[in-house]
């Protein structure tokens, strides 16, 4: 379970970028999620792409519990300005609430705005005056030179390097960044 400073609803908490706004997972957003977790956007990550819209509305159940448990937040990323949905990332304690993960993605219309850079930014602001941790730690492939960007912008330096086999079977160079 994630340590907090004090009491926190994980199932309520929203955080605000200049930009962006970062608002709990919800079945609203499951048909973008399927539209726009396409091949291209997953290349380079651990998921595999849905086959499917129910697969997405399961993987937001699971979220769903992990909230209700503590262990996870899981948000979607929507544009303050419009409500435009631009993507999802979340803070896992799962394996390590010590070492919660960082993770994001974005769809491909949204890449190239800093948007990224902004929720994650935003999300570890939000850790850092609620969560009781060690680190935070962000991995990536080593490919992906935009989501190393993103860490590198807060100051993680790189404690970790390997081979990882994503779940649909491609292996991936990640290097983990660990953000104090």
């Amino acid at each position: 379970m994630i340590r907090t400073k004090s009491p926190v609803n994980f199932r309520t908490v929203s955080i605000y970028g200049p930009r962006v706004q970062l608002s709990p997972i919800s079945d609203a957003y499951a048909d973008e999620i399927f539209a726009e977790f396409t091949d291209e956007i997953t290349r380079l990550m651990i998921p595999p792409t849905p086959k499917s819209v129910d697969e997405i509305r399961d993987f937001i159940r699971r979220c769903h519990a992990n909230i209700e448990n503590g262990t996870d937040l899981t948000f979607t990323i929507l544009n303050r300005c419009n409500s435009e949905f631009l993507g999802v990332c979340g803070l896992h304690g799962i394996p390590d609430p010590q070492q919660p993960m960082l993770g994001i993605w974005l769809k491909k219309s949204a890449h190239g705005n800093k948007y990224g850079q902004e929720a994650i930014a935003a999300l570890v602001e939000w850790a850092r005056s609620n969560l009781v941790y060690d680190y935070l730690v962000y991995p990536c492939d080593e490919a992906n030179l935009p989501s190393r960007k993103i860490a590198e912008t807060l100051n993680g330096s790189i404690f970790r390097k390997g081979k990882v086999k994503s779940m649909s079977g491609r292996e991936l160079n990640e290097i983990a960044y660990k953000i104090a």
